[in-house]
């Protein structure tokens, strides 16, 4: 072909072709817009003040069914709260989305590809399990601002057992509070052109505060393989606030926040 007609050709394909992948990408957006009301359910801005975090960035960004504070300097999420309710427990089998970057993180959330090739697997903190009770707070899960990179055999074994464990107490106590994420500091090992952060251990807190009474469990588990069970590694969570910088429940009264942050109670979650 001559080349008089070959270039323009190539420039009408690659216009073409963008504008087909833009469309895809939106389509995939539309999962979780600006606002959404599912029967039977509330969205995450009817609850997450009152447990909100403190965020060592600045940089809080609420969603639908989760919100977070987000850090550019590693690419992810430091910390990810969310409610998960009783009626919100389901086994919807919805089709697996693609990764999308969170258009709400003004300075971009990693790009999906980061991960590919990294041999880490791109864990979720807001399990998509926990959201199967509306397509929209499923695909919600697959923002890259809820992704962090996890050692595959710790996040398919412990983490794995821990989440399906706090549906458990969901169900038990009629919804819990939750607050998940990386332990994140200078120094760590990089993955991806955009070096997103690998933690060295992940930590989760659950919060039941059933009729006004506050109960409260905390994890703080390494990054990688192991046979033990998640319970060898409960942890205070003033010890997860030490490493973290993060002051998990800043609108709880002081006394109480003394006696659920530095003590371990264990027997108060069914555990003998």
């Amino acid at each position: 072909m001559n080349r008089k007609y070959l270039y323009p050709l190539l420039t009408v394909l690659i216009i073409v072709g963008l504008y087909y992948a833009e469309q895809y990408v939106d389509r995939q957006n539309e999962a979780y817009p600006e606002s959404i009301k599912t029967v039977g359910d509330k969205t995450n801005s009817e609850f997450d003040d009152s447990y909100l975090p403190t965020s060592t960035t600045g940089v809080i960004v609420k969603h639908n069914y989760f919100s977070l504070s987000y850090s550019e300097a590693h690419e992810q999420a430091e910390w990810v709260a969310y409610e998960l309710s009783k009626d919100q427990l389901a086994k919807n089998d919805f089709d697996r989305p693609d990764f999308v970057e969170d258009r709400k993180v003004k300075s971009k959330s990693a790009h999906w590809r980061s991960y590919k090739g990294s041999g880490f697997d791109r864990g979720h903190l807001c399990p998509a399990g926990d959201r199967r009770f509306s397509f929209e707070a499923y695909h919600e899960t697959f923002l890259t601002s809820n992704i962090s990179p996890q050692n595959n055999d710790f996040n398919g074994g412990v983490w794995n057992k821990l989440e399906q464990k706090v549906r458990y107490w969901a169900k038990k106590y009629d919804g819990v509070y939750v607050v998940t994420g990386g332990v994140l500091k200078d120094g760590l090992k990089t993955i991806g052109a955009e070096r997103v952060s690998v933690p060295e251990a992940f930590y989760k807190i659950i919060l039941d505060s059933s009729e006004g009474q506050y109960k409260a469990l905390a994890f703080l588990i390494p990054n990688e393989p192991t046979n033990k069970s998640f319970y060898e590694f409960v942890s205070t969570i003033d010890a997860i606030e030490a490493q973290t910088g993060i002051d998990f429940f800043p609108k709880i009264s002081s006394e109480k926040q003394h006696a659920l942050e530095s003590k371990i109670d264990i027997k108060a979650w069914g555990k003998r």
